[in-house]
């Protein structure tokens, strides 16, 4: 069971700081005589961490024996804490400290033990029955007590600052642009944006994008700004060496009256946008120790891929079980956001296990989200080296991200052997893989959002249209929209570009279009009104009723609206209109689409919110598919075989029916070649 995290903060000026990260858990049930769990948090490079403590959930079955049941708790492989678990009703909360010596910047937290339900008197075989059971609820945590490192003026050092936990929980990271930004100085910022929301583990938090004159109105010791060198204030332009512009562009660190900024610059929108592709490289921020970076139009800065060939590993390093009994190890897959798996996928294990087992009663079983694939018997003669390949069966749904459970029924040849012995053991080897067969989304739907805008992990071609000239709203309005597409486009290398006008029809026919602001202050949306499923008023001042919503006048001047439309300019691209009345208004209706939290609630077409935060969901169109070709091809693939066997028997018929023509051709001739006379 993988489990992720949310957070809380403490004081941010306290010489000593507090962070709690929560596992993302929902409360799970884990059953069978041993349990087994995974959790996942992580230490941040620049903590000097006094004190860790893991706050574990927990309830046990009530008829479990307090004297043999055992949990075991481990960091990284190594075993630190033992305790026998309370059996009485309800939740309750072990608090166990972690020694600092054995944190790393990833860590994984493994929850071991076994319930028992009876004591043991001597030799005894352990029983797994339906009491057996150990509940983690959700909302443990780690808290971190800590100081912070300062950041130094390594690039490196600013990006890990940046991109921290618990600096963007306390609100003190940002991107900054100028105050009337130009279409490359916004699609450089929010290339940038996406670049770090695909990185940041904060799950309700995201980086704001603000104007400069709105920067000191909030808080904010890490900045990062983003523009052409003549946009620049002066108190950053008078630190930078004009002759390093020539013909690049440039990534440099500066501290200033107590901020840390990263200054993105360039002399034109060309090299900036390259500048911003290389900040949305987590990998080369990472490698650069040094406090300024020059980029050149022939800089390699396309994000590394994920993934091969459809070929998922399962583990990066040997991945042992040991203990006798039920044992259970669990690996999450992710595909592509702007895909889900189709038929003929299948998962290759290979694994080892020792030799001193009962093997006619000891088997490897694996499960994709929690579906039976198959089985096979372990044998001695394979314990060194053995392999399992099986089949995901047809027609089976896994969406883009599911899990892959490999069992082993490990049995003892006695009956001496505690649940809590080293031995038996089984190994899942790394080079065990998930051959996962995939096919791109076709929905212009919420329930494919944002991945209809996603193609090959990257931006499908997306051309924003925005207002002439955007409000502070507006800029919250962006960030909200691109904190989720940024957090799903898993690389750098997309076409994204951003417009203050309405693009020629050839850009809007060969785009998925983002629009966003209100009918007055972006003609776009105006021109679009027609097409909406939430349209304005013919003075264009309210959102008016429609056969989904009656709208009160003054209402309908409140309410903003996300609708997910089938762009007029092509039938085959989608179009996503963020509007309003109002600029507030908008921002209400992104409220809605910047985390995936927020857009899991929706599955039709248009979402309503209103300034009290009632929001609604209603679907418009009947036919979903963004490509109706695509429907008609995947049909007549899924279903070939059918259509072969139709095939033939109508080829058999055909046949069939001809040899009785001539039959009866044939008899009638016998029969009535010559007339009878009378």
């Amino acid at each position: 069971m993988g489990v992720f995290f949310t957070f809380e903060v403490g004081d941010v000026h306290a010489a000593n700081q507090t962070y709690t990260q929560q596992f993302q858990n929902s409360t799970t049930t884990l059953s069978g005589q041993s349990v087994e769990s995974n959790m996942y948090f992580t230490k941040m490079e620049y903590w000097n961490v006094k004190n860790a403590t893991f706050n574990l959930n927990y309830q046990v079955s009530q008829l479990s024996s307090k004297q043999t049941s055992d949990i075991t708790v481990s960091i990284n492989g190594v075993k630190f804490y033992s305790f026998r678990p309370s059996n009485k009703s309800g939740f309750q909360t072990e608090q166990i400290k972690i020694p600092v010596s054995l944190l790393s910047g990833d860590n994984t937290l493994k929850i071991t033990g076994q319930i028992l339900t009876k004591k043991g008197k001597g030799n005894y075989q352990l029983a797994q029955t339906p009491a057996n059971w150990l509940t983690i609820k959700s909302g443990s945590n780690v808290n971190f007590e800590y100081q912070l490192k300062d950041a130094d003026n390594t690039v490196a050092s600013f990006y890990g600052h940046f991109v921290g936990q618990d600096t963007i929980a306390n609100q003190e990271s940002k991107i900054v642009t100028p105050n009337n930004a130009s279409s490359d100085e916004l699609t450089a910022a929010m290339i940038t944006l996406a670049g770090e929301a695909r990185v940041i583990t904060t799950a309700n938090e995201q980086i704001p994008v603000v104007k400069y004159s709105d920067m000191n109105a909030q808080s904010g010791n890490y900045i990062m700004a983003v523009m052409t060198y003549n946009h620049l204030p002066n108190n950053l332009k008078n630190k930078i060496d004009q002759s390093k512009l020539k013909n690049n562009a440039l990534v440099m660190t500066q501290y200033q009256n107590g901020k840390h900024y990263l200054v993105v610059t360039a002399k034109n929108g060309k090299l900036l946008k390259k500048a911003a592709r290389f900040v949305a490289n987590q990998e080369l921020m990472n490698e650069t120790n040094q406090s300024a970076e020059t980029i050149t139009s022939s800089t390699d800065t396309d994000s590394s891929s994920l993934h091969d060939n459809e070929k998922y590993k399962l583990t990066s390093s040997p991945d042992v079980v040991t203990g006798s009994g039920h044992r259970t190890t669990t690996y999450q897959i992710s595909l592509p956001n702007d895909r889900s798996n189709a038929d003929g996928s299948k998962v290759k294990l290979h694994f080892k296990y020792s030799k001193n087992m009962d093997f006619k009663n000891s088997l490897v079983t694996v499960y994709v989200n929690n579906t039976t694939l198959g089985s096979k018997k372990l044998t001695k003669s394979h314990a060194d080296g053995d392999e399992l390949t099986v089949d995901v069966p047809r027609g089976t749904a896994l969406g883009n991200s599911f899990t892959v459970q490999v069992a082993f029924d490990l049995e003892t040849n006695g009956n001496d052997n505690s649940d809590n012995s080293n031995t038996p053991w089984a190994q899942v080897e790394p080079s065990s893989r998930m051959i996962v067969k995939s096919e791109r989304s076709n929905d212009l739907l919420y329930t494919n959002y944002p991945t209809l805008f996603i193609k090959h992990q990257t931006y499908n071609n997306i051309a924003v249209v925005l207002p002439k000239r955007l409000s502070s709203v507006d800029y919250q309005t962006l960030t909200n929209v691109f904190n989720l597409i940024g957090s799903f486009a898993k690389s750098n290398t997309g076409n994204i570009q951003f417009y203050t006008h309405k693009p020629s029809n050839k850009v809007l026919a060969n785009s998925n279009v983002i629009v966003i602001g209100t009918p007055k202050s972006n003609k776009m949306i105006k021109d679009l009104n027609k097409d909406l499923y939430f349209k304005f008023s013919k003075n264009l001042t309210r959102i008016v009723s429609n056969e989904k919503l009656s709208i009160e006048k003054n209402y309908g001047t409140q309410v903003g609206t996300a609708q997910l439309l089938r762009s007029p300019y092509n039938k085959r691209r989608g179009m996503l209109v963020v509007t309003g009345a109002s600029n507030q208004a908008a921002y209400l209706a992104s409220t809605q689409i910047n985390f995936q939290k927020n857009i899991e609630q929706y599955s039709g077409d248009a979402i309503v919110v209103d300034q009290n935060n009632n929001h609604y969901g209603y679907r418009f169109k009947k036919d979903k598919a963004i490509n109706e070709s695509l429907v008609k091809k995947r049909f007549f693939d899924s279903n070939s075989q059918i259509i072969l066997y139709l095939g033939l028997i109508v080829l058999a018929l055909v046949a069939l029916c001809a040899v009785v023509i001539l039959i009866l051709k044939k008899q009638s001739l016998l029969n009535g070649g010559h007339k009878h006379e009378k």
